[in-house]
Parts: C-alpha cells; structure tokens; sequence
C-alpha cells in the first residue's frame, strides 16, 4: 500500500465549473471532518464539497460522499481513482464550483476522476516499509566486515565503542541472514521493530500500479 505524508492541491476548469481537489493524510475517522471543515473555510460557498477517504494497512475501511451531486458520480469516482492507486491513509476532498453548464451523469464521473487524477501526479507517494531491530555486539577486529556486510542490508542507528563494538541496526529483512558466516563471533540480539516510508518514483509507480491489475 502507499501513502502520502503531505497535502496536495490542483484545480481544473470543466465548462465553465471549477474542481479543485485536495488531497490529505490522515490516520482516523475523525480527520475527515477536520479535513472537511479545512476545505470550507479555504473555499467557502462551493456548490458541492464531494469526497473519499480509505484508511488501513491494507485499505480495510473506506468511504465517501456524493454531497448533492447525482448518486455515484462524485464519491465513488473519487474512491475508483485512489483505490487504483493503492493509496490508502488519505482522503481527496473535490470542491466544485458550479459554472452554469450541466454535464450530465457521465461527464461528472469523469470530471470527479479527472481532478482526482490530476492532483495524485502532483503526490509523493511513500510506501510503509517495516524493518527489523537489533542490537550487534562484537570485536573490533569485525568492525570493517561488518561494515560491508550492512552497508546494503541495514541502516546502523546507534555505536558505541566500549570492551566491545555494539551496534543497534534497522536491517531491511528479518533474522539478519546476512550474518551467517561470522554469527557465531557475534552476539545478536532482538530489538524493536518500527516503520519507514519510502518515497517511490513516478515511473516505478506505474508499474507497480499496472502489475496489480
């Protein structure tokens, strides 16, 4: 799943009608009142203030609002574009300012899409990495080898030189595999895991979205 840690805006002109979308991060139910009432004051008096939001490691909950369009022309759109994205923690508020031209039925979905589309370019997306903790005790005669080895396997966090070296490491796979041929000169032990988020590229966003489907 992917996230994003920041909020975004964009705006587009569909005869005459102004969507601007708004997309926010957030981590419960309650954000998207706040998030709601933010959107009203920025910019108040708008003819629809339409939304969804998807919240979970694995985009368990999800929801959204119409708010006075035609039934499934605002909300679930909006849902459609987020969910093909995989992007889940966030809400993506769409404000219409009624310009005087009726689109019907399906020109709204696609304008609802459009703005939706249109401001997820602009996103970071992060994708939530979970790593695990250890603590490393060894000999200073290790200290390069070990070095190399996580290098490219582990973000060291914390050393201290006292009798011996000690390390408290991040690595990025579990049971520090990595270590086998020297683990019985080493003292490892389990510390707390945690999350990171990654920032992922445009073009390999693509495709992680294309092998999905």
């Amino acid at each position: 799943m992917l996230e994003i840690n920041q909020q975004y805006e964009n705006q587009i002109i569909i005869n005459k009608s102004r969507f601007i979308a708004i997309l926010y991060p957030i981590t419960e139910k309650d954000h998207i009142a706040n998030a709601l009432d933010d959107a009203k004051i920025k910019y108040p008096k708008a003819t629809h203030y339409c939304y969804a939001a998807t919240l979970g490691d694995q985009r368990t909950w999800a929801t959204y609002q119409d708010n006075g369009e035609p039934k499934g022309t605002a909300g679930l759109p909006i849902l459609d574009v987020i969910d093909h994205h995989q992007l889940t923690n966030a809400l993506c508020v769409v404000i219409r300012y009624y310009g005087g031209i009726k689109l019907g039925a399906g020109g709204l979905v696609r304008a609802y899409s459009n703005a939706t589309s249109e401001v997820l370019k602009n996103a970071q997306f992060m994708e939530k990495r979970l790593i695990y903790g250890y603590q490393l005790t060894f000999g200073y005669a290790l200290i390069n080898q070990m070095e190399s080895i996580l290098s490219s396997h582990a973000n060291i966090i914390d050393k201290q030189f006292l009798k011996d070296v000690t390390y408290q490491v991040n690595a990025f796979e579990p049971n520090m595999h990595i270590l086998d041929d020297i683990k019985h000169l080493i003292h490892i032990e389990k510390t707390q895991d945690s999350y990171i988020y990654i920032p992922i590229e445009k073009g390999s966003l693509k495709n992680k979205v294309v092998n999905t489907k």
